[in-house]
């Protein structure tokens, strides 16, 4: 068949006799992993002869789509895998159906544990970030969980978990259990999550990432005391969802990562009538396919929602919703939003500062993430961070980095300036219309409108849109030299500065930095993007640029 067999590992036969299945062991829709190779996982298509070779094959469809074909051999049609080099055959002895939850939590925290393992053993710190589990006194940890009952806590990813024990037998041996991660691993049926969960009933927290689930959800009776559930890269649709809310009755995470959804609830109808999302605080939707916002609004009426992340979709417009834009919300009293606080809108498509201007309307939003939109970059015409914050009124945390009282102010006067020095060339009423922060701005800071620079006028061809700049070195090496006023256009560059920097002062193989000098900031700007113009960063008439070495001031 010209396809080099899979690397070979446990006899397929010491399989079928540990988890008693039929007599080849495997079966149409099976996950699998290649033999020796946990991590190289997928779903048996076919099992039978292929023409032309001898012997039984396994055709798999491979969850990282490195394959050989679609299903296709010799012009025959097997099965029809995922993509078109998505499958290959394998020799039965070559794949493996996995190993029962129990055997793999014996192996886990009884066994000897490879390099690779304790690598992925962890714990959650107090802000939710994945600790390393340091193994000093190893043979303590050990010692203590010789009687599985104290253990509260485990993690099995990639562990080859493929079956679960009978209720009974999971729950002599954890019953305390509260918190578990599988992972990677090879579980398809929610039958089989839901035995788990009954047998399990401390269960408060699952984790079943990459285990790709059947379409089919039924009767979950078993996961009414689940709080946090993650199902990233399960395949799951919203379809699915709408039907796992109707048993998760304690839900306050949900978290469904690429999972390739475009669409949330149907139009017609309203997320409260699922029972369970109604204790729900967040909800992560994070590298999906979702392209409207007009899809995340139906969410809108979720009153405990706190969180909602959106990062790696395709939104490309923001709103808060009106009577209008949300159909029955003139029939209630709800606000909708009532309780978001944070909202990461990262990697999307997002290209107007109209929509950022709309996140001022959600009643309670601290936390926005615009970072990768191309309107929070300056190199495809987007702004600085500091007109983000200026624009964001009641924003503390912006891209991850807190929002200082100091970064707040200094944010604010730049871009007071900024709007001003835009007014010089544009129509001021026009650029009122497109910064509605800037009059309520320029009183709170009592900034006085720019007078023109005084002295001999010049030609109006000349003269007309040129802004005054005083430069000013500060450089420990660049001796004495007397400050410099200029006039510039406003479009000239940082980076285009500091070579006229370097031609005004005379300054050769020297590198610059640049720092803009507020009037009411206690220390300079750093003005570290090239390829911004002057206009941009708030330079408007008779500003002051000082000019100093690299890693003199900061």
């Amino acid at each position: 068949m010209g396809e080099p067999p899979e690397s070979a590992g446990a006899s397929l036969h010491q399989m079928v006799e540990r988890v008693g299945k039929n007599e080849l062991g495997l079966c149409i829709g099976q996950r699998v992993h290649v033999a020796g190779n946990r991590r190289r996982i997928g779903t048996v298509c076919y099992i039978g002869p292929v023409e032309g070779h001898a012997g039984d094959w396994v055709g798999v469809d491979w969850d990282d789509g490195d394959g050989k074909h679609d299903g296709r051999v010799n012009g025959v049609q097997y099965f029809r895998a995922t993509n078109e080099q998505s499958a290959s055959f394998v020799r039965l002895k070559n794949l493996s159906g996995g190993i029962s939850l129990l055997e793999a939590l014996y192996l886990r925290y009884r066994g000897e544990s490879t390099k690779q393992e304790e690598d992925e053993m962890y714990v959650f710190s107090s802000s939710k970030r994945r600790v390393s589990i340091q193994l000093v006194g190893k043979s303590k940890i050990e010692e203590k969980l010789k009687h599985f009952e104290d253990l509260n806590s485990a993690s099995m990813p990639y562990f080859g978990v493929g079956s679960i024990n009978p209720s009974q037998e999971i729950r002599n041996v954890v019953p305390n259990l509260k918190e578990l991660d599988l992972t990677g691993n090879l579980l398809s049926s929610w039958q089989d999550i839901n035995s788990l969960c009954e047998a399990l009933p401390s269960l408060e927290i699952l984790n079943l990432t990459n285990n790709l689930l059947e379409a089919d959800v039924p009767e979950l009776l078993s996961f009414s005391n689940i709080r946090i559930l993650v199902l990233n890269n399960c395949g799951v649709t919203w379809k699915q969802v709408e039907r796992l809310g109707q048993y998760l009755h304690a839900v306050e995470e949900l978290h469904l990562m690429g999972n390739k959804m475009t669409l949330l609830l149907p139009s017609e109808s309203d997320i409260t009538n699922i029972k369970g999302f109604n204790s729900l605080r967040l909800l992560n939707l994070e590298n999906n396919c979702i392209c409207s916002w007009e899809e995340v609004l139906k969410l809108a009426k979720l009153r405990r929602l706190e969180q909602l992340h959106l990062n790696k979709n395709k939104l490309t417009h923001i709103f808060y919703p009106t009577n209008r834009s949300l159909p029955g919300l003139q029939d209630t009293c709800y606000v909708p939003f009532e309780k978001l606080e944070c909202l990461l809108l990262g990697s999307n498509q997002i290209d107007d500062l109209a929509f950022v201007d709309s996140l001022n309307c959600f009643p309670n939003l601290v936390d926005v993430r615009l970072s990768e939109n191309p309107i929070a970059d300056t190199t495809k015409g987007g702004v600085s961070r500091f007109v983000l914050v200026a624009r964001l009124a009641k924003v503390k945390i912006l891209n991850g980095s807190e929002i200082s009282i100091r970064e707040r102010k200094e944010s604010e006067i730049r871009y007071v300036r900024l709007v001003m020095a835009m007014m010089q060339s544009a129509d001021p009423q026009e650029i009122k219309l497109q910064h509605p922060r800037f009059a309520e701005l320029k009183s709170l800071y009592e900034i006085d409108d720019e007078k023109p620079s005084a002295g001999v006028s010049v030609p109006q061809k000349m003269s007309a849109g040129l802004i005054s700049i005083t430069l000013i070195c500060v450089g420990a090496s660049m001796g004495e030299r007397q400050p410099l006023s200029k006039k510039l256009p406003p479009t000239t560059t940082v980076g285009r500065l500091k070579v006229l920097c370097e031609s005004f002062f005379k300054l050769k193989g020297v590198k610059l930095r640049l720092f803009l000098q507020e009037k009411d900031s206690p220390l300079p700007t750093l003005l570290d993007d090239d390829t911004i113009p002057l206009m941009n960063v708030g330079a408007g008439n008779e500003a002051t640029v000082l000019v100093d070495e690299e890693n003199y001031l900061v």
